[in-house]
């Protein structure tokens, strides 16, 4: 497996797949080309039918420029993913055609991969690729699963895992103070304020769950409006760990290293679902975010609470079975409908799947890799209008406001 810093990309919404990744696929073409007259980029598949919702034109033209860009909305899908690109460019102004085509293809969480490889950019670090080996590992050696993380990435992790914590953070606090309405035609007023704002009224039990929607909201609405936020694992997804951190360190008062050994345990469940499955909404459907998101925050709870690695294997298993078959079908192509309130509702889960893991020894029959590979054969048989592309369930009906 690669670096957790490949779940953990902090960057700009809405959109790790069709935002990040797309300008991050642009700069690098431009580092090969910076005197080039002209660029040309077509946008297949899920890239193309969602595109103009999630702003990857923008990204894309902020990189090459506006003026010597021309994009192109290709409905075709490439056979290795459904969010491909190929970059073109002319080197002269005079020169009749486009050439130095670069076929890249964004593959989740902000990660761009060529046809046949799982990533152009970091190296493999991790000699385990399952949770059951990690799992047996750290019950044979009796080290946690974020030891196993700072075994493989090394001590200098825990500076970049507390830049992802502070960005976070942030994050949610910037979302509570923000009111309005966020960008789009749908015009969906901002609620993470009044959630919050309504949760401090009620007693504790209420107030708990008020809290924590409130939290994941703030980093979901910032997200939508273009926002620094973190992959968590993905821009869309990005509201539920934080949300569930935010709440358990301001409610209970954890120490920053806690919460820091906390990300870096939730990380793990997630790079092993990028390995073994897929983090992309285009390729799986929701579950492969949203689900995957749930899997990632129930395990740091579980940690925090001092749950054993097989109490947080449970709470993570728990997190992505209960989210499997879930379709990524954004309203108008935006991060907004149903993406937002599925993060509030992942976070409240995530708090429960650590309870009920926290109840038992953490002995179950369903593993968390046998969910994983579950999940990956469930995103293969979803059609594909029910995989980011805006033309099926709860997007069908407002494709005309698009």
């Amino acid at each position: 497996m690669k670096s957790i810093r490949e779940i953990y990309r902090i960057g700009i919404g809405p959109s790790s797949s069709h935002t990040m990744g797309p300008r991050k696929a642009a700069e690098l073409y431009l580092e090969k080309h910076p005197e080039a007259a002209a660029f040309r980029v077509t946008l297949y598949g899920s890239l193309s039918a969602t595109g103009k919702g999630h702003m990857t034109d923008h990204a894309i033209l902020d990189v090459l420029g506006n003026d010597k860009t021309e994009i192109i909305w290709s409905k075709d899908f490439l056979d290795f993913h459904p969010n491909g690109m190929k970059f073109e460019c002319k080197n002269t102004s005079d020169e009749a055609d486009f050439s130095d085509a670069w076929t890249v293809f964004s593959v989740g969480g902000g990660a761009l991969a060529e046809e046949g490889q799982s990533s152009i950019e970091l190296p493999e670090i991790y000699a385990m690729n399952t949770m059951t080996e990690i799992l047996q590992y750290c019950e044979w050696s009796g080290k946690g699963y974020w030891e196993y993380v700072e075994e493989c990435e090394g001590p200098g992790i825990w500076d970049y895992l507390r830049e992802v914590w502070h960005t976070m953070r942030d994050a949610v606090e910037r979302g509570l103070d923000a009111e309005g309405v966020l960008p789009g035609p749908l015009n969906l007023r901002r609620k993470a304020y009044s959630y919050h704002v309504k949760a401090t009224g009620y007693n504790a039990n209420l107030r708990t769950r008020g809290l924590v929607f409130s939290y994941a909201l703030a980093v979901s609405e910032e997200n939508a409006s273009g926002g620094k936020i973190v992959t968590a694992p993905t821009c869309g997804s990005c509201g539920v760990v934080p949300g569930v951190l935010y709440h358990l360190w301001k409610s209970r008062d954890f120490s920053e290293q806690r919460i820091l050994k906390a990300l870096a345990t939730a990380a793990l469940f997630g790079n092993v679902v990028k390995t073994n499955a897929s983090i992309s909404g285009a390729e799986v459907g929701c579950q492969g975010e949203v689900g995957v998101a749930c899997a990632m925050a129930s395990a740091a709870a579980n940690q925090l609470f001092g749950g054993s690695p097989a109490q947080i294997e449970y709470a993570a298993e728990m997190g992505l079975e209960h989210h499997l078959g879930m379709t990524c079908d954004p309203v108008c192509g935006l991060v907004q409908i149903p993406c937002i309130e599925r993060n509030a509702y992942a976070a409240a889960r995530a708090l429960d799947a650590n309870i009920y893991s926290s109840f038992t020894d953490g002995v179950h029959r369903v593993s968390f890799d046998k969910v994983v590979d579950v999940m990956k054969q469930t995103g293969h048989d979803l059609p594909s209008l029910y995989k980011e592309t805006s033309e099926g369930g709860l997007a069908k009906d407002y494709r005309q406001m698009s």
